[in-house]
């Protein structure tokens, strides 16, 4: 059987789609799926590229029993060949995503959207950067990425 592969992207790779990461990773272990997946994250930007993700989100992240253990990069046209569903947190990282394929890319292989498609109980269209903001803008982040990421998960199995 063919791996499905799933990468999550946000600005810097640093908070919101390591986190989305993260919660994928353990909805699919807990579902006994983790062998039919291969998941990723990564950054539109290049800010952060070989950081562990934001102290705070791995804080806020851990107290729910999550591991954010990536190490940020950015996203690149081999993504575009590598992954079934590329992720995006926000609108403004959804069309840089599109730009970045539309000028480098002419693989139609991956199905680009945005994590918040998937939402259920939010009605956020677009997954907050928590970065510059408080310690609870974290766990309002995970709170979302929860539910949307659950909700992508169920359209895909």
């Amino acid at each position: 059987m063919k791996k499905i592969s799933v990468i999550f992207v946000c600005l810097g790779n640093i908070c919101r789609s390591p986190a989305a990461e993260a919660i994928f990773i353990d909805l699919i272990k807990k579902k006994g799926l983790t062998d039919h997946f291969i998941v990723d994250s990564a950054g539109t930007g290049s800010w952060h590229i070989g950081k562990k993700a934001d102290a705070r989100m791995r804080i806020a992240a851990e107290k729910r029993g999550l591991n954010v253990l990536s190490i940020a990069r950015q996203i690149n046209t081999k993504d575009f060949e590598k992954f079934n569903y590329i992720l995006a947190m926000d609108n403004s990282n959804f069309e840089n995503i599109n730009d970045l394929k539309n000028r480098n890319s002419s693989s139609d292989f991956a199905s680009i959207k945005n994590i918040q498609d998937f939402r259920s109980v939010f009605k956020d269209l677009e997954v907050p950067d928590p970065y510059y903001g408080g310690d609870k803008g974290f766990d309002h982040v995970l709170d979302i990425l929860e539910d949307s990421v659950s909700g992508f998960l169920e359209s895909i199995s």
